[in-house]
């Protein structure tokens, strides 16, 4: 069971009272950063096929990251089987990638704060279409500490963030691909209607 990325998602419709929890129940910042991530696959689009996922990822580092399905299924907790390298030189890697006859398939942009609780990281993430609270660690901390901020369990999100966007746009008919801030700066919709598509539980 090694190298298991272990985590859920609540979507967040007050980021700075949940913010304040966070911080009250012992939590401690580790800051907030820019991501600009690139999904890639190949011309058979293979990786999504298989349910997997090869990411470029820049923010104060550059980490290349591989995520592939679990050996084992798990329908309260989303679970990944995740293999991360930091390099060098973002633009240096993407070469890599398409030499090697990957292609940029999708870019997906965020603003991430993380905090860290004993063996538990807690992001506070502002997508381009909403924000979210994520919990990662193992599975007895994820669910006690979604109870102590307050959430309950059966609000909780297994999905990615380019699933969760692949909902909206086919909801709300969105003529783009890539999940960028500025794809959105003219688009209004309320996220907290698709809620049942996206939770858990609601389905």
């Amino acid at each position: 069971m090694e190298n298991l990325e272990i985590e859920v998602k609540f979507y967040l419709s007050d980021m700075d009272r949940i913010r304040d929890r966070i911080i009250e129940i012992g939590a401690v910042s580790r800051g907030r950063v820019f991501e600009t991530n690139i999904r890639f696959d190949d011309s058979d689009n293979s990786l999504i096929q298989k349910k997997s996922l090869l990411r470029l990822r820049q923010d104060t580092k550059t980490i290349l990251t591989f995520k592939s399905e679990p050996p084992v299924k798990d329908d309260q907790f989303k679970i990944l089987r995740e293999l991360e390298v930091e390099v060098s030189d973002f633009t240096t890697m993407k070469n890599i990638l398409e030499s090697l006859g990957f292609r940029e398939e999708q870019v997906y942009e965020k603003w991430r704060e993380t905090f860290i609780l004993n063996s538990a990281n807690i992001c506070l993430d502002t997508m381009p279409y909403g924000n979210f609270l994520e919990i990662e660690g193992q599975k007895e901390d994820i669910k006690e500490l979604a109870s102590q901020i307050g959430f309950k369990w059966k609000k909780r999100i297994l999905l990615n963030y380019l699933a969760i966007f692949d909902v909206i746009k086919q909801k709300s008919n969105l003529p783009f691909y890539d999940v960028t801030f500025s794809n959105f700066i003219n688009i209004r919709f309320d996220l907290a209607k698709y809620l049942d598509l996206i939770e858990a539980n609601s389905h």
